[in-house]
Protein backbone atom coordinates (compact mmCIF):
# COMPACT_ATOMS: atom_id res chain seq x y z
CA UNK A 1 0.00 0.00 0.00
CA UNK A 2 1.09 3.29 -0.83
CA UNK A 3 -0.61 6.30 0.97
CA UNK A 4 0.33 10.52 -0.51
CA UNK A 5 -0.93 12.34 2.39
CA UNK A 6 -1.55 15.64 -0.08
CA UNK A 7 -2.75 18.24 2.53
CA UNK A 8 -0.87 21.65 2.67
CA UNK A 9 2.70 21.63 4.34
CA UNK A 10 2.65 22.85 8.11
CA UNK A 11 6.23 23.12 8.17
CA UNK A 12 5.98 27.37 7.98
CA UNK A 13 3.61 26.82 10.65
CA UNK A 14 5.43 24.96 12.69
CA UNK A 15 8.55 27.26 12.69
CA UNK A 16 6.73 30.44 13.48
CA UNK A 17 5.10 28.86 16.25
CA UNK A 18 8.37 27.81 17.45
CA UNK A 19 10.05 31.21 16.87
CA UNK A 20 8.22 32.69 19.76
CA UNK A 21 9.65 30.24 22.38
CA UNK A 22 12.67 28.56 23.53
CA UNK A 23 13.29 25.62 24.78
CA UNK A 24 16.47 24.39 27.32
CA UNK A 25 18.44 21.72 25.14
CA UNK A 26 19.21 18.81 27.55
CA UNK A 27 21.72 16.01 26.88
CA UNK A 28 20.60 12.53 26.27
CA UNK A 29 22.13 9.46 27.51
CA UNK A 30 21.46 6.86 25.13
CA UNK A 31 18.72 4.62 26.45
CA UNK A 32 17.31 6.99 28.78
CA UNK A 33 14.20 8.39 28.36
CA UNK A 34 14.43 12.21 28.06
CA UNK A 35 11.59 14.33 29.68
CA UNK A 36 9.08 15.75 26.80
CA UNK A 37 9.27 19.13 28.06
CA UNK A 38 13.06 19.20 28.05
CA UNK A 39 13.55 18.42 23.67
CA UNK A 40 15.37 20.81 21.98
CA UNK A 41 13.91 22.72 19.13
CA UNK A 42 17.48 23.03 17.24
CA UNK A 43 16.30 20.87 14.37
CA UNK A 44 12.89 23.29 13.38
CA UNK A 45 15.59 26.40 13.30
CA UNK A 46 14.95 28.24 10.33
CA UNK A 47 18.46 28.81 9.47
CA UNK A 48 19.30 24.84 9.12
CA UNK A 49 16.32 22.67 9.02
CA UNK A 50 15.16 20.79 5.66
CA UNK A 51 12.63 18.51 7.49
CA UNK A 52 11.53 17.80 11.24
CA UNK A 53 9.13 15.46 12.93
CA UNK A 54 8.63 14.45 16.45
CA UNK A 55 5.27 13.00 16.00
CA UNK A 56 3.96 15.43 19.37
CA UNK A 57 1.64 16.67 17.12
CA UNK A 58 -0.18 13.89 15.63
CA UNK A 59 -3.62 12.29 16.66
CA UNK A 60 -2.40 8.50 18.02
CA UNK A 61 -3.28 5.88 15.65
CA UNK A 62 -2.47 5.30 11.68
CA UNK A 63 0.25 7.61 10.85
CA UNK A 64 -0.33 10.52 8.56
CA UNK A 65 2.08 14.01 8.32
CA UNK A 66 0.97 17.12 6.42
CA UNK A 67 4.59 17.21 4.69
CA UNK A 68 5.53 13.66 4.52
CA UNK A 69 3.61 10.80 3.01
CA UNK A 70 3.94 6.97 3.81
CA UNK A 71 5.06 3.67 1.68
CA UNK A 72 3.86 0.41 3.08
CA UNK A 73 3.82 -3.32 1.55
CA UNK A 74 2.99 -5.94 4.73
CA UNK A 75 3.55 -3.51 7.06
CA UNK A 76 2.42 -0.70 9.04
CA UNK A 77 3.24 3.04 10.37
CA UNK A 78 1.21 4.24 13.58
CA UNK A 79 2.01 6.86 16.58
CA UNK A 80 2.17 5.90 19.62
CA UNK A 81 2.98 6.41 23.31
CA UNK A 82 6.91 5.89 23.35
CA UNK A 83 8.37 2.58 25.05
CA UNK A 84 11.04 3.91 27.59
CA UNK A 85 10.59 7.10 26.31
CA UNK A 86 8.45 9.87 26.72
CA UNK A 87 6.19 11.30 24.49
CA UNK A 88 4.90 9.94 21.55
CA UNK A 89 7.29 7.82 18.92
CA UNK A 90 6.30 6.57 15.17
CA UNK A 91 6.03 2.72 15.44
CA UNK A 92 7.06 0.48 12.21
CA UNK A 93 5.70 -3.10 11.98
CA UNK A 94 6.64 -5.61 9.12
CA UNK A 95 6.19 -8.66 8.32
CA UNK A 96 8.78 -10.52 6.49
CA UNK A 97 10.61 -9.38 3.79
CA UNK A 98 7.59 -6.44 4.16
CA UNK A 99 8.43 -2.62 4.39
CA UNK A 100 7.17 0.72 6.06
CA UNK A 101 8.61 3.83 5.83
CA UNK A 102 7.58 7.45 6.43
CA UNK A 103 8.23 9.05 2.97
CA UNK A 104 10.18 12.12 2.51
CA UNK A 105 9.23 13.83 -1.16
CA UNK A 106 10.12 16.86 -3.02
CA UNK A 107 13.08 16.94 -0.64
CA UNK A 108 16.11 19.48 -1.83
CA UNK A 109 19.27 20.25 0.07
CA UNK A 110 21.81 22.73 -0.67
CA UNK A 111 24.96 21.33 -2.34
CA UNK A 112 22.65 18.57 -3.00
CA UNK A 113 24.31 17.67 0.73
CA UNK A 114 22.84 16.96 3.99
CA UNK A 115 22.68 15.63 7.92
CA UNK A 116 20.40 13.31 9.39
CA UNK A 117 19.21 12.38 12.76
CA UNK A 118 16.80 9.74 14.71
CA UNK A 119 16.27 7.89 17.60
CA UNK A 120 15.76 4.30 16.74
CA UNK A 121 14.87 1.59 19.03
CA UNK A 122 14.78 -1.89 17.19
CA UNK A 123 13.19 -4.58 19.11
CA UNK A 124 14.94 -7.70 17.13
CA UNK A 125 17.73 -7.87 14.27
CA UNK A 126 17.50 -10.70 11.96
CA UNK A 127 19.38 -13.71 12.67
CA UNK A 128 18.28 -15.55 9.22
CA UNK A 129 19.18 -16.11 6.72
CA UNK A 130 22.64 -15.81 6.27
CA UNK A 131 23.67 -11.90 4.89
CA UNK A 132 20.12 -10.83 5.51
CA UNK A 133 19.91 -7.07 5.13
CA UNK A 134 18.05 -4.34 6.26
CA UNK A 135 17.61 -0.63 5.48
CA UNK A 136 16.69 2.30 7.98
CA UNK A 137 16.96 5.22 5.57
CA UNK A 138 17.03 4.91 1.92
CA UNK A 139 17.80 7.89 -0.24
CA UNK A 140 16.76 8.57 -4.03
CA UNK A 141 16.87 11.27 -6.77
CA UNK A 142 17.88 11.93 -10.20
CA UNK A 143 20.95 10.76 -11.70
CA UNK A 144 22.58 6.93 -12.55
CA UNK A 145 19.88 4.84 -10.75
CA UNK A 146 21.95 4.70 -6.68
CA UNK A 147 20.37 4.33 -3.77
CA UNK A 148 22.34 5.36 -1.46
CA UNK A 149 21.15 3.54 2.21
CA UNK A 150 22.93 5.63 4.55
CA UNK A 151 21.60 3.57 7.93
CA UNK A 152 21.50 -0.09 7.13
CA UNK A 153 23.07 -3.29 7.90
CA UNK A 154 23.23 -7.17 7.88
CA UNK A 155 23.36 -10.07 9.13
CA UNK A 156 26.08 -12.22 9.21
CA UNK A 157 27.05 -15.84 10.59
CA UNK A 158 29.79 -16.85 12.67
CA UNK A 159 31.31 -19.00 9.52
CA UNK A 160 32.35 -15.13 8.25
CA UNK A 161 33.92 -14.06 11.67
CA UNK A 162 36.70 -15.95 12.39
CA UNK A 163 34.31 -17.65 14.89
CA UNK A 164 33.21 -14.76 16.72
CA UNK A 165 29.48 -14.69 17.18
CA UNK A 166 26.82 -14.00 14.84
CA UNK A 167 24.59 -11.25 14.86
CA UNK A 168 23.74 -8.04 12.81
CA UNK A 169 25.98 -5.29 12.11
CA UNK A 170 25.55 -1.63 10.75
CA UNK A 171 26.67 -0.83 7.21
CA UNK A 172 26.26 1.76 4.42
CA UNK A 173 24.89 0.30 1.19
CA UNK A 174 23.66 1.14 -2.35
CA UNK A 175 21.47 -0.83 -4.84
CA UNK A 176 20.15 -0.03 -8.16
CA UNK A 177 23.41 2.06 -9.41
CA UNK A 178 26.83 1.21 -11.25
CA UNK A 179 28.26 0.14 -7.72
CA UNK A 180 25.70 -2.48 -7.78
CA UNK A 181 23.77 -4.03 -4.54
CA UNK A 182 25.83 -3.83 -1.60
CA UNK A 183 25.79 -3.28 2.31
CA UNK A 184 29.57 -2.47 3.68
CA UNK A 185 28.90 -4.16 7.01
CA UNK A 186 31.62 -3.61 9.56
CA UNK A 187 32.19 -5.68 12.15
CA UNK A 188 33.61 -2.94 14.63
CA UNK A 189 30.24 -1.85 14.51
CA UNK A 190 27.35 -4.76 15.96
CA UNK A 191 23.50 -3.04 16.16
CA UNK A 192 21.87 -3.68 19.24
CA UNK A 193 18.23 -4.22 20.02
CA UNK A 194 16.08 -3.59 22.88
CA UNK A 195 17.48 0.16 23.46
CA UNK A 196 16.91 3.63 22.13
CA UNK A 197 19.98 4.33 20.08
CA UNK A 198 20.70 7.90 18.21
CA UNK A 199 21.56 7.22 14.51
CA UNK A 200 23.37 10.10 12.78
CA UNK A 201 24.80 10.47 9.00
CA UNK A 202 26.05 12.99 6.76
CA UNK A 203 25.95 12.73 3.05
CA UNK A 204 28.20 15.26 1.56
CA UNK A 205 28.46 15.57 -2.56
CA UNK A 206 31.87 16.96 -2.93
CA UNK A 207 33.36 13.62 -2.54
CA UNK A 208 30.07 11.20 -2.31
CA UNK A 209 30.75 10.49 1.38
CA UNK A 210 28.47 8.92 3.86
CA UNK A 211 29.79 8.84 7.33
CA UNK A 212 27.69 7.97 10.48
CA UNK A 213 27.76 8.91 13.91
CA UNK A 214 26.27 6.29 16.82
CA UNK A 215 25.29 7.65 20.21
CA UNK A 216 27.26 11.04 19.04
CA UNK A 217 30.43 8.61 18.36
CA UNK A 218 31.75 9.36 14.83
CA UNK A 219 32.07 5.53 13.45
CA UNK A 220 34.62 6.18 11.10
CA UNK A 221 34.43 2.14 9.92
CA UNK A 222 31.39 3.09 8.14
CA UNK A 223 32.76 5.94 5.92
CA UNK A 224 32.01 5.59 2.48
CA UNK A 225 33.07 7.71 -0.74
CA UNK A 226 33.37 7.42 -4.50
CA UNK A 227 36.21 5.15 -4.89
CA UNK A 228 35.81 3.59 -1.16
CA UNK A 229 32.56 1.31 -0.78
CA UNK A 230 31.86 -2.11 -0.98
CA UNK A 231 30.46 -2.35 -4.45
CA UNK A 232 31.63 -2.45 -8.02
CA UNK A 233 35.05 -0.78 -8.75
CA UNK A 234 33.67 1.93 -10.36
CA UNK A 235 32.83 5.44 -8.61
CA UNK A 236 30.10 5.48 -6.48
CA UNK A 237 28.05 9.08 -7.43
CA UNK A 238 25.22 10.57 -5.47
CA UNK A 239 21.64 11.28 -7.29
CA UNK A 240 20.06 14.82 -7.51
CA UNK A 241 18.54 13.51 -3.74
CA UNK A 242 14.75 14.12 -4.04
CA UNK A 243 13.26 12.07 -1.49
CA UNK A 244 13.81 10.24 1.75
CA UNK A 245 12.52 7.50 3.09
CA UNK A 246 13.07 6.64 6.95
CA UNK A 247 11.61 3.15 8.54
CA UNK A 248 12.39 -0.50 8.04
CA UNK A 249 12.32 -2.61 5.01
CA UNK A 250 14.27 -6.39 4.83
CA UNK A 251 14.83 -7.42 1.77
CA UNK A 252 15.36 -11.72 2.37
CA UNK A 253 12.12 -14.00 2.28
CA UNK A 254 11.46 -16.05 5.04
CA UNK A 255 13.57 -14.44 7.72
CA UNK A 256 14.01 -15.36 11.29
CA UNK A 257 12.21 -13.20 13.26
CA UNK A 258 9.29 -13.54 10.91
CA UNK A 259 8.12 -9.93 11.74
CA UNK A 260 9.75 -7.03 12.77
CA UNK A 261 8.83 -3.96 15.05
CA UNK A 262 10.84 -0.74 15.82
CA UNK A 263 10.35 2.65 17.18
CA UNK A 264 10.85 6.06 15.44
CA UNK A 265 11.34 9.51 17.10
CA UNK A 266 12.96 12.92 16.45
CA UNK A 267 13.81 12.47 13.01
CA UNK A 268 15.47 15.76 11.56
CA UNK A 269 17.27 16.58 8.27
CA UNK A 270 19.52 19.60 8.47
CA UNK A 271 22.13 21.47 6.70
CA UNK A 272 24.46 21.15 9.89
CA UNK A 273 24.93 18.30 12.05
CA UNK A 274 22.38 18.01 14.96
CA UNK A 275 23.54 15.88 17.43
CA UNK A 276 22.17 13.67 19.57
CA UNK A 277 19.97 16.45 21.76
CA UNK A 278 16.35 15.68 21.81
Amino acid sequence: MRLRIATPSRRAGILGALALATTAATVVVAGTAPAQAARSDECRDRGRSLFCETFEDLPPGEAAGDDWGVDTRDGSLTVVEGQGRDGQVLAVHTEGNGHAFLEVEDFTAPRNSFYGRMWVRVEAFPTAPDWAHFTLVETSGEGDGSLVRPIGGQYVDEEFLNDAPSGSFWGVGSDGGPTGDWTDWRESVPAESGRWTCLEWQQDARDNRVRVWIDGAPQHDLTVTTTQHGGNQVDFVFPRFDTVRIGWQLYQADPTPSSYDLQIDDVALATKRLGCRS
